[in-house]
């Protein structure tokens, strides 16, 4: 006799399972995020022979280099913190049509070439449209398996048939458990799917990359949850119509977070951008008001950014304010320094901040750019070509440091600067630098008067 299907409730945002439906998740606070899944209970379990478990010391556990895979495209190993760690389970998203399968295709063409064995599975694509792809990115060797299907069972005993080194599973959202009563890419099934994948890399001692779809708020779809459960969260940012891409680790276990790498989509796919500073400040204008360069830290590496400002009366009574690529609030609460600060008169004046490349900055150190920026719009007054600046501003319009401050005069100097604003507190950490004029500023009026 067939058991019969029960509705449960689970919360989009963090997997909470719920009997009734909520208007407020209990675990996350989140509201309207509980959505009705028809679950089949699972038959029971037999109880399983207790294996012998092995304590071991920290210190006879011993670790080299050869954990990690190169994969051959230097910005995804420094994303990934050195290369694939073995066993790890990593979660790529992104946009529909952003290069995620393109990328990972081109990590299973680098590899295989290396002689690595590699399983591709598609849920998604047909052979012959993963052929049509492949073609487009030259030649591959006979070290890549292709396999399309949806059902885990199968892609289970397949994954411990062949023991590849590195599993790719494009989309984790068309992967179905036929335990799980629920539809693929419900809740349920992508934690169940999620589940499995990470006891085979763990089990197995393999790589596994999962391909997740996001939603239109750009996290991956399903329960948050999914996200605690992997090693590494890898997001492409960008508009897919822009050839520039940009690869965020937003998670990683075994290095620095926040890392990001820069590609370039053309015809045979995604190629690397080996300086992203040049990149960005690519076709700056020259001698314009309301543009400063900033320098910020992604992860560990250093980027230069131009900030962008546009200041002008407004027609309105209430003036407009626009932020692209830097965070609303934070624009409004400088602006408000400014005025009560400096006694510009902005509040009748629009506002329009951008960064230029498409990059989004929320370090603290890009606040004395945004103010530059907009005090140079607002009195027309263009900043030197040379001059480069960064520091946190304070409400009481002081300049405080930031984090790494020679490694951002450093990039600074190779991109040919010759001056640096920075804040007081950080010219003896920087020290004396050949062929650049560190100046200290206490705060935002000695920083308008050197920049202008």
């Amino acid at each position: 006799m067939a058991k019969a299907k029960k509705n449960v409730y689970f919360c989009q945002n963090c997997g909470h399972e719920e009997s009734k439906w909520l208007g407020q998740c209990p675990a996350c606070r989140e509201w309207n995020t509980f959505v009705e899944e028809k679950v089949t209970p699972a038959a029971a379990k037999t109880v399983k022979e207790r294996r012998d478990a092995q304590v071991v010391t920290l210190s006879s556990i011993e670790t080299d280099e050869e954990d990690r895979m190169k994969t051959g495209i230097e910005e995804l190993d420094q994303v990934l913190g050195g290369g694939i760690v073995k066993g790890s389970l990593v979660l790529v998203g992104g946009d529909p049509g952003i290069g995620k399968s393109t990328l990972l295709l081109q990590v299973c063409q680098r590899l295989s070439a290396a002689g690595r064995k590699l399983l591709y599975i598609s849920g998604e694509e047909s052979l012959k449209q993963i052929k049509l792809r492949a073609n487009r990115m030259g030649e591959f060797t006979e070290n890549l398996y292709l396999l399309c299907e949806t059902s885990l069972d199968m892609i289970r005993g397949i994954i411990e048939q062949q023991k590849p080194d590195m599993v790719v599973i494009d989309s984790i959202q068309t992967m179905y458990n036929e335990e799980v009563g629920s539809a693929p890419g419900s809740v349920s099934q992508v934690r169940e799917s999620t589940n499995i994948f990470m006891q085979l890399a763990k089990g197995l001692n393999i790589s596994i990359f999962i391909v997740g779809h996001v939603t239109k708020e750009g996290t991956v779809a399903g329960p948050r949850v999914l996200e605690h459960m992997v090693d590494t969260v890898l997001y492409f940012e960008g508009d897919r119509h822009a050839s520039y891409r940009i690869l965020r680790g937003v998670k990683n276990r075994f290095g620095s977070t926040n890392e990001i790498g820069v590609f370039e989509m053309r015809k045979e796919g995604l190629t690397e951008v080996k300086n992203p500073s040049e990149f960005m400040l690519s076709g700056k204008p020259k001698h314009a008001s309301g543009s400063v360069v900033a320098c910020a830290m992604e992860g560990t590496r250093p980027m230069l950014m131009e900030i962008q400002a546009l200041v002008c009366k407004t027609n309105f009574g209430m003036p407009r304010r626009t932020a692209a690529g830097l965070d609303y609030n934070r624009v409004n609460l400088l602006m408000a320094v400014l005025e009560k600060r400096l006694g510009l008169p902005l509040s009748g004046y629009d506002a329009y901040v951008n960064i230029a490349g498409g990059i989004r900055l929320n370090e603290p150190a890009a606040d004395l750019g945004i103010v530059l920026a907009i005090a140079s719009s607002y009195k027309n007054r263009p900043i030197a070509e040379e001059v480069i600046v960064f520091g946190e501003v304070g409400l009481s319009g002081e300049v405080r440091a930031v984090s790494m401050p020679e490694q951002r005069v450093a990039e600074a100097k190779k991109l040919g600067f010759t001056t640096c604003v920075i804040p007081e507190v950080s010219v003896k950490t920087v020290g004396k630098v050949d062929g650049v004029k560190i100046i200290g500023v206490k705060s935002v009026g000695e920083a308008i008067s050197v920049g202008l």
